[in-house]
């Protein structure tokens, strides 16, 4: 898509982090306005050399920090900072589909800050989708689908393994998921949030959600498709015996057909963002989805993330 993201590049003026904090409370009000035109901003040949630049860069706009320890992210990652830590660490043959960061859940942030420290050698991508432009198309092309959608909304049913394991996008322990130290503090915190779960003989958890929203609202009088609707069915990984990660608010099954669509207008409004290191994005997380490319070579891939209410 032209334009999309917005990019802004250094003209020369920001030559280490304290100019660019500098300029860029300067520039609030202008990048703001950029972010609810086009729901996701590039900066680009900008001195962001280290997690405590970004740190830095991030805590100039002021938002109210989303911290990785109080969400429910079942994705491993490590905390470079206090307010930042590693984008989800999946092995990089791995893609990670296109989503609304934890709409599968309760708490989500509204905005995302990412940055390159080093780019790979080939591949891994940011993919970028524009879920408002996805969701109005889908609606003139799908009215009845998302009708449907509308009215019975989705739940997601979550494994959450005894241990962390580092093989997999999902494989955050539920004791660090859920941030408790036993199960009956598990059983006690799902309960609270309208959760149905069970215990598997390995000690997983598998937990249901409630009945979740699959589209949004924006304050410009537009809608998004805020969900993990095609992360979840193209990539969640499904356990022997375990149930469908993925249904309608009434627990019946959304057609593969349904979901094949989808992903076909998805394509439609979305760009592959190829990293350089410096680059800091800022995404709306209720206007636009993301995800990973897999990726390969000797040079590591470090996206790392801060999160923002």
């Amino acid at each position: 898509m032209d334009g999309f993201p917005h990019q802004i590049y250094n003209d020369g003026a920001c030559g280490n982090i304290n100019e660019l904090t500098l300029w860029l409370a300067g520039q609030l009000p202008y990048i703001e306005a950029e972010l609810r035109t086009h729901g996701a901003v590039l900066f680009r040949d900008f001195p962001v050399k280290s997690a405590l630049d970004f740190d830095a860069f991030s805590a100039t706009f002021g938002y109210e920090d989303f911290t990785y320890d109080e969400s429910f992210s079942n994705a491993v990652r490590i905390n470079l900072t206090p307010r930042v830590f590693t984008a989800n660490e999946a092995p990089p043959d791995r893609e990670i589909f296109l989503h609304h960061e934890l709409a599968q859940t309760p708490f989500y942030p509204s905005k995302i800050f990412f940055c390159c420290l080093s780019a790979p050698e080939s591949g891994g991508e940011t993919p970028l989708c524009r879920s408002d432009l996805l969701f109005a198309e889908f609606k003139r092309q799908y009215p009845d689908w998302t009708d449907l959608l509308a009215e019975l909304g989705l739940r997601y049913t979550i494994q959450m393994p005894e241990n962390d394991n580092l093989e997999s996008g999902q494989g955050r322990s539920w004791r660090n998921t859920l941030s408790v130290n036993s199960e009956a503090q598990a059983e006690d915190k799902l309960a609270r949030l309208g959760y149905e779960w069970r215990w598997r003989k390995d000690q997983t958890l598998s937990a249901t959600t409630p009945v979740m929203p699959a589209i949004r609202a924006l304050s410009d009088g537009s809608a998004s498709f805020f969900n993990q609707v095609i992360a979840v069915s193209r990539g969640w990984q499904r356990g022997t015996g375990t149930p469908t990660p993925l249904t309608f608010g009434d627990g019946t099954k959304i057609d593969d057909s349904i979901l094949e669509a989808l992903i076909a207008v998805s394509h439609t409004f979305s760009t592959a963002l190829q990293w350089q290191a410096g680059d800091v994005a800022l995404v709306d997380n209720f206007r636009v989805m993301h995800g990973r490319y897999p990726y390969a070579g000797k040079s590591p891939r470090q996206i790392i993330v801060n999160l923002a209410r």
